[in-house]
């Protein structure tokens, strides 16, 4: 396929039989979700002028702001860079919302109660909605061209997709993805130069705190039950899917596009490192990284799944597990 690639994937569906509701609290979030239905085409303001330099995002938020390469390039160039990061960062969301979009659609299948289904329904709508606001973005603000699939989404969507259990779908979903997924509209939505980018972010935003309250209400009462080797095949989900998230992603393609030899490549993933390491990161960076992070641990927390066994592991991430 020149324009996507193939999953095998082999889920159970459950047909049900009586439609009564069972959980109050799953109802009540898909009726949430009706009402906070929104329509990317009409409720976005598009003709809104882009004000500023013409640049899309923080330039804080681009790699090579701060180093000697930032500083050889003309305005000019600063703002094509600026807006080939954001084309690139964008591409990865949309990629990252059609894969959600095809994994909640197998969990209207797979879960089995009555108001989970309804509610995952209602998430499939919203991830077509993310999927068609930020490629509708960058049709009208970058010119539709859109870069390759990245590994990392490649992996997590793959695995995901192939994965048969709902509960592991839901972990590596609604519990880690789209709690990154938090983090990252809100910062954008925060310190974006566009205000069309910022009102998409929070619109975004609106629906994704409905998709982690899922994965809050319906995996507690599933982990507190679970058998011990069904905890420990969830604990190292988590951990799996942790460690593919949190490795991130590097926009290589647009470095490579404005002519950086590997060498400077290299320079520049170490600045990143020792930048990291050293707390010298952009004001947007720190929020971020602090946002996430405590998203995780709370999130994780709250669902039963952070354990003796795995801290060191989720230490190694960066993770601080104090209460």
């Amino acid at each position: 396929m020149s324009n996507g690639h193939q999953v095998e994937t082999r889920n159970t569906a459950h047909f049900r039989h009586d439609y009564a509701s069972e959980q109050p609290d799953l109802r009540r979030l898909y009726e949430q979700a009706k009402i906070d239905q929104w329509n990317a085409a009409r409720d976005i303001d598009w003709s809104a002028p882009l004000d500023g330099d013409g640049g899309l995002i923080a330039d804080d938020l681009v790699d090579l702001h701060g180093t000697r390469f930032w500083d050889g390039l003309s305005a000019a160039d600063r703002i094509e860079l600026n807006r080939r990061v954001t084309r690139w960062r964008l591409s990865t969301l949309v990629q990252g919302e059609h894969g959600a979009m095809l994994l909640c659609s197998q969990l209207v299948n797979c879960v089995e109660g009555q108001d989970a289904k309804l509610f995952q329904s209602t998430q499939v709508a919203d991830e077509a909605r993310h999927n068609e606001v930020l490629q509708r973005y960058i049709d009208l603000r970058l010119e539709g061209t859109t870069y390759p699939l990245g590994g990392n989404v490649k992996e997590i969507f793959d695995t995901l997709l192939g994965t048969s259990s709902w509960y592991l779908k839901t972990i590596g979903l609604q519990l880690v993805a789209e709690t990154f997924a938090v983090s990252l509209f809100r910062m954008l939505a925060e310190s974006s130069k566009d205000a069309v980018l910022r009102q998409v972010c929070r619109r975004i935003l609106q629906d994704e705190a409905r998709h982690m309250g899922f994965a809050m209400l319906s995996l507690p009462a599933l982990v507190a039950e679970a058998t011990e080797a069904e905890h420990r095949e969830m604990e190292d989900f988590a951990v799996w899917a942790l460690g593919r998230t949190l490795a991130g992603t590097f926009p290589l393609a647009v470095y490579q596009e404005i002519g950086m030899s590997r060498a400077e490549l290299d320079e520049l993933k170490q600045f990143r490192r020792e930048r990291a390491a050293g707390g010298d990161e952009t004001a947007f960076r720190k929020y971020f990284r602090r946002d996430l992070h405590d998203g995780l641990v709370r999130n994780l927390r709250k669902v039963g799944l952070i354990t003796d066994r795995i801290a060191p592991s989720l230490q190694s991430f960066g993770l601080k597990l104090a209460a």
